[in-house]
C-alpha cells in the first residue's frame, strides 16, 4: 500500500486547557488522549517518554507486549519513575487527567465512550496479530472514538502490530509518531507504520515526550 500522503501532515495543535475536561469532583473527562503501542525493547522506550512528560497531561493508554504476569509489575515501576499516576488497568477505569493506563497481559485494552465521559474497556477476544494485548485495537478504538482527538505513538517492536491502526487514527486526523530507526531495538512496528504512511512526525526516543507535551500546550 502506498503512502497516504507524502507531505508533511499539518494539523491543529490540541490545548488541553481549551478542551472540554472536567475533573473537579470525579466529572467526566472528554478532551485529547494519547495511545501508545510497544513491543521488544519497549518497556524501556515507554519508560523514558513517561518519564520525561509532566503533570496534567491527558490520560495515556499503554499497551506493551507482555505476559500476564508482568504487567502489574510493569506499571508499578513506570509510576515510580513518571511524574503521572501509573496503574494496570480496569475495565470500567475512568479516563483522568494525569494518568497511565498500562494493558493488563490477559485483555485488550480498547477505549469506550460512555455519556459520563471516556472509560478504559477490556477484551478477552483472541489475539491479534498475535498478540494480547494487541495494539491495533486500542489504535483502532482511537480512530473510532476519539478522531481527531487523539495522539497516536508507535515505540520499538518487532512484526507489524499497531501499524494498521495508526494508519486508521491518522486517516480520521489523528497526530502520529513513529519511533526513529536509530533509537529503536526493533525496527519493525514503527517501519512498517511508516510503509502504510500513518506515521505524520517520525522521532527519536528522546524526542517523543517534548512532542507530545508541546502538541498539548504543556511546558517541559
Amino acid at each position: 500500500m502506498q503512502p497516504i500522503c507524502s507531505a508533511p501532515w499539518v494539523g491543529p495543535s490540541i490545548s488541553v486547557q481549551s478542551s472540554p475536561v472536567r475533573q473537579a469532583g470525579g466529572e467526566a473527562y472528554s478532551g485529547p488522549v494519547i495511545v501508545i503501542g510497544a513491543s521488544t525493547g519497549g518497556t524501556e522506550a515507554v519508560k523514558v517518554v513517561l518519564q520525561h512528560l509532566v503533570a496534567g497531561m491527558p490520560p495515556i493508554l499503554v499497551v506493551q507486549h507482555m505476559p500476564e504476569m508482568f504487567t502489574a509489575a510493569f506499571a508499578r515501576r513506570l509510576d515510580s519513575v513518571s511524574p503521572l499516576s501509573v496503574k494496570e488497568a480496569e475495565d470500567g477505569d475512568p479516563l483522568r487527567r494525569g494518568w497511565v493506563y498500562v494493558a493488563p497481559g490477559h485483555s485488550h485494552l480498547a477505549i469506550r465512550r460512555t455519556t459520563t465521559g471516556y472509560q478504559c474497556r477490556l477484551i478477552k477476544d483472541a489475539p491479534v496479530n498475535r498478540h494480547r494485548p494487541s495494539v491495533d485495537v486500542l489504535f483502532r478504538s482511537a480512530a473510532e472514538h476519539l478522531g481527531a482527538t487523539a495522539i497516536g505513538v508507535l515505540l520499538t517492536g518487532m512484526g507489524k502490530d499497531g501499524a494498521a491502526g495508526l494508519l486508521e487514527m491518522r486517516r480520521k486526523g489523528a497526530w502520529t509518531i513513529g519511533q526513529d530507526e536509530a533509537s529503536c531495538v526493533v525496527y519493525g512496528m514503527p517501519r512498517e507504520a511508516a510503509t502504510l504512511g500513518a506515521v505524520a512526525d517520525v522521532l527519536p526516543l528522546d524526542r517523543i515526550a517534548p512532542s507530545l507535551c508541546r502538541r498539548v500546550g504543556l511546558q517541559i
